[in-house]
């Protein structure tokens, strides 16, 4: 009886889910969702060569160790992104990892102020950093960020590349992509505005932004080691420094797989080998 009731049970869900699935369709065949100006003209990010990307990926040296990109990124990131953008994953002392000495990273973490106690009273104050410390939040809290940025609160960066699709192409595109309204989506779309205090971007989901345009000009920062510091230079180290960010053991995993994952199939293929050299005799004498 139990069994003749769960039979039941589960034709009438598989009933109902072929049902969804039949009435789901037919809606979309018969009343295609009407079109709006983001779907028409939301872009998708730009490629951007990183010697980060692919299976064999690794910092911008071909040893994995000359990380001037990372070190670039950061610098733009600190006087730049840092006005309104979090790295709350990343300790200072993890600078070290991209090249810089204890006596640089103690120095950078001192130019930035992070929340502290007082000793003499317990209460909260702020204090210069120290390399355990974390890069502190620019806003004091969620209403001081939604303040100062039309309502909308800037999201840390500290994993930006793994959790916007595209990753660090996202980063890039976004950066570099702000523009006036193009004449083609007002033609279209006469009923689209970007309203004050927000900003066209094709490469955002509804294509008006609060961030106003990070990098305005060339030389905005002024790079040590002499790259030119044209707009898309500065978009493509910070995009490549946020790589190392969400994924600081990157280099360390490429080359540690790479390997594994030749010996997994060398290990493949001998076992395919020994199994036909183990039963050879087997079949031979069941055949016989």
């Amino acid at each position: 009886m139990v069994r003749i009731i769960g039979f039941f049970v589960g034709l009438f869900f598989g009933v109902m889910a072929l049902w969804a699935f039949g009435t789901g369709l037919y809606t979309q065949l018969t009343s295609p969702p009407e079109k709006t100006a983001a779907s028409v003209f939301h872009r998708q990010p730009r490629e951007l060569k990183l010697s980060s990307n692919g299976w064999f990926g690794h910092w911008d040296g071909d040893d994995g160790k000359n990380i001037a990109q990372l070190q670039r990124g950061f610098q733009v990131y600190k006087e730049v992104c840092s006005a309104c953008h979090s790295l709350s994953h990343v300790a200072f002392r993890d600078l070290t990892e991209i090249g810089y000495s204890d006596a640089e990273v103690k120095a950078i973490a001192a130019g930035f102020m992070v929340p502290g106690v007082d000793p003499n009273t317990g209460e909260s104050t702020m204090r210069p950093g120290t390399p355990t410390d974390y890069f502190p939040k620019p806003f004091a809290n969620d209403i001081a960020a939604r303040a100062a940025n039309h309502n909308a609160i800037p999201p840390d960066l500290s994993l930006i590349t793994k959790a916007r699709d595209g990753g660090p192409a996202y980063v890039y595109s976004l950066i570099t992509g702000f523009q006036p309204i193009p004449a083609e989506l007002k033609k279209q779309f006469p009923d689209f505005d970007t309203p004050p205090g927000l900003y066209f971007n094709p490469y955002f989901a509804n294509l008006n932004l609060a961030m106003p345009p990070p990098l305005t000009s060339n030389g905005q920062v002024q790079y040590k080691d002499g790259t030119n510091p044209t707009v898309d230079q500065m978009a493509q180290d910070v995009a490549a420094f946020l790589v190392w960010t969400a994924e600081p053991t990157l280099a360390k995993r490429h080359q540690v797989g790479v390997p594994v994952i030749f010996f997994l199939i060398f290990a493949t293929i001998l076992a395919y080998l020994a199994k036909k050299q183990v039963w050879a005799n087997a079949k031979v004498r069941r055949d016989d």
